[in-house]
């Protein structure tokens, strides 16, 4: 399902213009890219802020409609206050839909609960990345991309060329040959510390063959007592 997102035409321009428009509840944008100009627009602020909560927001072509006219685009960057829960400005790049596109598209890990490092050693999965630059055409971009760690044993990692990418996604990253960690599992340091000492206690209980060789020694020592 496509995302859509209304503004309209922004004709004020400057930091006045921009902190009266944010006063009446609206957020001051951009949209750039293609053979038209950039384009100044306005967008109310709580649609905006709800709709920037969508994980697909952030990973997905959008459809814009400014004033009846739409088309495609992607959310590039956003700016917020520093420290009120308001959004100072959005900047969208225009799409075409015949040339690849550049983005970064979140992980999804799944079955990492009942993966052997999990399960049998008492690990934690480590997401060493949890999202992924990708590149494709705008047609194959895809919300998300799953790492299933099902088969992940403690201390092994999962790469980028373990990865399942969808059918005309590509990673930059490993087309240079930066073949990078994305999960690994880890075993806490107070597990360890137990399983290491199960390892020595283990080694202090006496075997069979261990018992008889003791047996043996004490009876050669009682004889030896016996012919002094």
């Amino acid at each position: 399902m496509q995302i859509e997102i209304s503004a309209r035409k922004r004709t004020l321009q400057g930091k006045g213009a921009s902190r009266r428009l944010r006063g009446s509840g609206k957020v001051p944008g951009v949209i750039y890219g293609g053979e038209n100009p950039a384009e100044a627009i306005e967008l109310d602020h709580n649609g905006l802020y709800h709709q920037l909560k969508l994980e697909a927001f952030h990973a997905s072509i959008l459809s814009m409609d400014v004033e009846g006219q739409k088309e495609p685009v992607l959310l590039r960057d956003i700016q917020m206050h520093p420290f009120k829960l308001q959004v100072l400005h959005v900047d969208f790049q225009r799409v075409d839909r015949n040339k690849k596109v550049h983005m970064k598209v979140p992980l999804h890990f799944i079955n990492g609960e009942i993966s052997p490092g999990v399960k049998l050693s008492s690990g934690i999965v480590s997401h060493v990345l949890t999202e992924l630059d990708v590149s494709c055409l705008p047609k194959d971009l895809p919300e998300f991309i799953s790492v299933d760690l099902i088969d992940l044993a403690a201390g092994n990692t999962v790469h980028l060329s373990d990865l399942k990418l969808p059918e005309g996604v590509e990673v930059p990253a490993l087309a240079k040959g930066d073949d990078l960690p994305v999960a690994t599992i880890i075993i806490p340091r107070a597990v360890a510390a137990e399983e290491a000492a199960a390892v020595v206690a283990a080694g202090e209980i006496p075997t069979t063959v261990q018992k008889k060789e003791g047996v043996a020694k004490e009876g050669e020592k009682k004889d030896a007592g016996k012919k002094k």
